[in-house]
């Protein structure tokens, strides 16, 4: 049960001392001690240390030293994966108390001063006939509570058995707790133990020396506060390195630039966050040193110190970003900086982080279980068949048609949805602090090996644990990747250092990619709604740019500031609609909130709020803790300057209600101009080297969109893609000149040894020269060479691939040695008289679809019927207002509700000529299709026009049969296309 309602049960039973004792875990321990505090409830905290079900001994904090005893005991078991011995070690500062079931089983004769034998009230009558009760001084009080009722413990052996793998009939009773471990008031146990007084004043004794104390709220700062040697020491560096590298990022020397740089330092210093802006130094600087790009942003980039030392690349000055956005004053937790790397070097970086500070470990999460997921294994525990499984889980029922078993599924499934389900690790938090881990919880070993605790960020913040996000993205692997392909495809192309953020910005035909939404493959602007969006803003820099990159957010639309935004860009007489102190306060978005930090300044020049206010007011609009009873004061003190300035109820309704609807979903301006930045980066490369930094966006994981839609890229770029070879093709894609060919890791079920050996025994040895040599040199199986010659990887040999793969059936007896050391003596090849096969591009394509999951050629060359007279893409500006017909191959597909609760689609397909177009279906046509799958089909609309962009309101779509494949209808292959 969650540790708030554990407490109101002590509390409704009127027990006054209570200990906390989870399996193998301390992860509600800190919040128990936090809710506690204020109470007059005593917390006591520990660990029931089980191997599986079976308890060993519970351990529980004399102190706090006590407490850091348990979670390094705990820590080093589950590091190690080792079973908990009989006998707890020597934990001094700890008491360890065994169970009676336990010490009979064990003969347990002997006892260290701090442990103890657990009496419950179900194993009186066993005392009463023991030699143990003769231990007076040993023995105390140990009753479990884990149930509040028969529903919990109904739903504890439901978890048992998902947990088990099991039929609930066939869980065993040894993996189950027992019904009777609920909560017996104070009166009823001293009944009990009427006859064994000591029992009772022996536990009491033992509670009254336990106390293990933390401190929580915001001014708790227990992140490591000192980077270097000393205090004095961190403050000098700090401020030499921000006046040493000012003139770098600002050469000509602005007053208001050092004035800022001052004030901040100030702050910084007066703060205490010397440390963490050293320390996020440090991280960004090992980075640079290893060549790996990294992108800081989040509110981190409002600071001119962050953007001097070279931590972010946002500079505030050029963006009017309020300081205070990142550090209030008056905040006493340090400020936020989220540092993205690369996925293939956060690892790394992560290393270099747990080697060079000590006292370090990754932020833990809960993964709860969910509705429709518990529902589904219920289901399985219940022994349903798979069609009422899916049924249930998936939600299409008549509660009243359900049988019994049913009913319970959704009635269980209800109660464990939100339970914690297991400990994972936070996406990108890191703690770095002035003091060992296992002080505040124990740490587990997930599969990257990086020791993580097993609290959460909520619980952490509170204690005064305040993370260091260190995040990993594939945009960044694109950029660095493009890079290195472009050197090895074209060496002597002078690539622009990817630095220099201003060449880019001020680059017309980088800025003409955004203008038309031509932005396949590039970081955050890819989608099809940042396409419309971009296109809508005619954005051709990047200031535009940066507030798209925010508008693009849900809030700002669901309040209707993304269309008002949008027209008053494109009519400047619209602006004039705005409030005049909303348009001095947001001149640069022409009185549209955009930006988190907008909040801070509508709060402070709109309503009068003073700064401290107002970021607290945006903190709490974006769903961070705030004190109990602080957004209600601000909301009164909001309205009542608002009053005091004159302003109508109406309009304060209005500003107010703009707040609400969009702060927690905006992006802070930095943030923003962050993405911009990575963004700008990627357009360069897109559009002056688009081969390669498309095949490196593929070989990161693509994007948006599916693999066929960025290879459609390529050849609209000029590129040829070809199908995996065996003496061309890489693991991942490659790229000579204008040949794209396509990653031996592409095909399916082709293994990774295979691959591995094949392309180290062709570095080794050179290429292969026919199916012979490939035979000859490479140990594989007929199963993994039959994947090879479908997919036609030896078409180098210039024969037929069904002719190949007679051949290899041939060559390829059971009997071939099974060894990877090269021949000494090659044996002679027999050939054999083979009839002649007759190749067919059709029963290509089915092959690549098998064992790539597309064809190669055009799928518009694959339909049954020939196309009919349909207009393309590049016109449909010509036919704006007019009925048309297109064909097009789906792209991707977003299916949404609407407010009186319908559905519509909006989908992006490309055309024969491989150009993109959009088209919506509202929901009066939508309802004719519940799914709309991948494919090829003929649109029939109406062609509509928004601020430029361009789609078609779709009255249908008919989704086009496409060829059979005809091994299927004519086993001779007698199916002909012509080359």
């Amino acid at each position: 049960m969650p540790t708030v309602e554990l407490c109101e049960l002590a509390k409704k039973n009127g027990v006054k001392q209570l200990a906390v004792t989870d399996i193998n875990n301390t992860s509600a321990c800190l919040e128990f001690l936090k809710i506690t505090r204020r109470t007059n409830l005593k917390a006591l905290v520990g660990i029931d240390f089980r191997n599986g079900a079976d308890q060993q001994y519970v351990g529980i904090a004399k102190n706090n030293t006590g407490y850091r005893q348990l979670n390094e005991h705990l820590s080093n078991y589950i590091h190690t994966h080792k079973e908990f011995p009989a006998q707890a070690p020597p934990l001094p500062d700890c008491f360890i108390i065994y169970s009676l079931e336990k010490v009979i089983s064990q003969k347990k004769k002997d006892f260290r001063e701090n442990e103890f034998i657990g009496i419950s009230t179900e194993s009186l009558r066993k005392l009463k006939f023991s030699e143990y009760q003769k231990l007076k001084d040993k023995l105390v009080l140990l009753q479990t509570v884990s149930f509040r009722n028969k529903k919990d413990y109904n739903a504890h052996r439901l978890l048992r058995a998902i947990d088990n793998n099991t039929l609930l009939s066939k869980l065993p009773k040894s993996e189950q707790g027992f019904f009777h471990h609920q909560m017996i008031p104070p009166a009823d146990i001293e009944k009990e133990f009427e006859d064994f007084p000591h029992i009772l004043e022996n536990t009491q004794n033992l509670m009254n020396l336990c106390q293990v104390n933390f401190e929580f709220g915001r001014d708790q700062n227990r992140n490591l506060k000192i980077a270097g040697r000393s205090e004095q020491e961190d403050e000098k560096k700090l401020v030499e390195l921000c006046y040493k590298k000012l003139p770098e990022r600002y050469p000509e020397k602005e007053e208001k630039v050092y004035a800022r740089v001052e004030k901040e330092l100030g702050v910084i210093i007066r703060l205490g966050f010397v440390s963490y802006f050293l320390i996020n130094l440090d991280i960004v600087s090992y980075a640079r040193s290893q060549n790996y790009p990294f992108i800081g942003r989040g509110s981190g980039a409002n600071s001119i110190v962050a953007y001097i030392l070279g931590i972010t690349n946002v500079d505030p000055i050029e963006l009017d970003l309020y300081f205070e956005r990142f550090i209030n004053p008056n905040r006493s937790s340090p400020p936020d900086f989220d540092i993205d790397f690369s996925w293939k070097d956060r690892n790394d970086v992560t290393r270099y982080i747990f080697e060079q500070y000590e006292h370090t470990a990754l932020m833990g999460t809960y993964v709860t279980f969910k509705r429709r997921a518990v529902a589904r294994e219920l289901g399985k525990v219940f022994g349903l068949p798979k069609e009422n499984i899916d049924k249930l889980s998936q939600g299409f029922f008549n509660y009243k048609e359900l049988d019994h078993l049913e009913k319970l599924v959704l009635r269980y499934s209800r109660l464990i949805d939100g339970f914690p389900n297991y400990l994972s690790v936070h996406s990108g938090g890191i703690m770095i602090l002035n003091d060992s881990v296992y002080n505040y919880a124990g740490t587990f070993l997930p599969p990257k090996g990086f020791r993580t605790i097993q609290i959460d960020m909520n619980i952490a913040e509170d204690v005064g644990i305040h993370k260091f996000d260190i995040l990993a993205q594939r945009g960044l692997s694109k950029i660095t990747d493009a890079i290195e392909i472009i050197n090895q495809n074209q060496p002597t192309a002078k690539i622009k250092d990817i630095e220099d953020i201003k060449v880019f910005k001020e680059d017309s035909a980088i800025n003409d990619l955004l203008k038309t939404g031509d932005c396949m493959g590039v970081f955050y602007v890819e989608s099809p709604a940042m396409r419309g969006l971009l296109t809508k803003l005619q954005t051709d820099n990047y200031m535009n740019l940066v507030a798209a990159s925010s508008v693009i957010r849900p809030g700002i639309s669901s309040a209707g500031m993304k269309e008002e935004f949008i027209r008053r860009h494109r009519d400047p007489e619209r602006r004039k609609e705005a409030h005049p102190v909303m348009l001095k306060i947001m001149k640069d978005t022409y009185g549209v909130m955009v930006y988190q930090e907008d909040v801070m300044k509508v709060a402070f020049e709109f309503a009068g709020l003073d700064l401290d206010d107002a970021d607290v007011l945006r903190r709490g609009m974006s769903g961070k803790k705030t004190s109990k009873g602080q957004m209600e004061k601000i909301e009164e003190t909001f309205r009542e300057n608002c009053k005091e300035r004159g302003y109508s109820v109406q309009l304060t309704n209005e500003v107010w209600e703009q707040i609400s609807s969009f702060a927690g979903y905006a992006f802070p301006k930095g943030h923003s101009a962050s993405y911009a930045v990575e963004s700008y980066q990627s357009l360069y490369l897109k559009k002056y080297f688009p081969l390669e930094f498309m095949v490196a966006a593929i070989n990161n994981g693509g994007g948006f969109y599916d693999l066929q839609t960025y290879i459609q890229e390529i050849r609209k770029c000029g590129g040829e893609i070809h199908a995996p070879c065996i003496n061309e093709s890489d693991h991942p894609n490659t790229i000579h000149n204008k040949d794209v060919y396509l990653g031996l890791g592409y095909v399916k079920e082709l293994e990774d040894k295979t691959i591995i050996q094949i392309l180290e025994n062709r570095q080794f040895f050179g290429p292969f020269k026919s199916l012979d040599d490939f035979i000859d040199r490479v140990n594989i199986s007929i199963e993994q060479i039959s994947l090879l010659l479908k997919v036609n990887a030896f078409r180098f040999t210039k024969f037929d691939k069904h002719h190949l793969l007679w051949k290899a059936y041939f060559k390829l007896q059971h009997n071939k040695p099974k060894s990877n050391q090269p021949l000494l003596f090659k044996s002679k090849h027999r050939d054999f008289e083979l009839p002649e096969f007759e190749y067919s591009k059709l029963i290509e394509a089915y092959d690549q679809m098998e064992l790539l999951g597309f064809p190669l050629c055009s799928q518009f060359d694959l339909l049954q019927e020939p196309l009919k007279n349909s207009v393309e893409a590049k016109n449909l500006k010509n036919y704006i207002g007019k009925e048309v017909e297109i064909y097009g191959n789906l792209v991707n597909s977003k299916k949404t509700g609407t407010s009186n609760g319908k559905y519509m689609y909006f989908g992006t397909f490309y055309d024969i000529e491989g150009n993109i177009f959009d088209i919506v279906l509202f929901p009066a046509v939508a309802e004719k299709y519940s799914h709309i799958h991948k494919g090829i089909y003929l649109c029939y609309g109406t062609v509509t026009e928004d601020l430029g962009f361009i789609s078609i309101n779709a009255k249908w779509i008919s989704r086009q049969a496409i060829q059979t494949d005809p091994r299927l209808v004519d086993s001779g292959f007698k199916v002909k296309i012509a080359n």
